[in-house]
């Protein structure tokens, strides 16, 4: 299940910042949903922060700062 949100995530910080408005408060969302089924609750916060502003570029970058680092410690757990 953890495999399978990290890939989510991935996926959406790969195309959070270029895609339009619309799109981007979509994967948002979908973001949202999925991060907190995961307890990474600080991915969610950040994912709700994107829908309230979605043209603030610090808090994409935020974004895919947090979906690296949730990354890298599903993959420490999972050695």
């Amino acid at each position: 299940m953890l495999a399978l949100f990290v890939q989510q995530a991935l996926s959406v910080r790969d195309k959070i910042v270029d895609a339009d408005l619309k799109d981007r408060l979509l994967l948002a969302h979908g973001l949202k949903g999925s991060a907190r089924g995961v307890g990474a609750f600080a991915i969610a916060d950040c994912a709700t922060e994107i829908e309230r502003s979605p043209e603030d570029g610090q808090t994409l970058k935020r974004l895919g700062k947090l979906i690296d680092e949730v990354r890298d410690f599903i993959a420490a757990i999972n050695r």
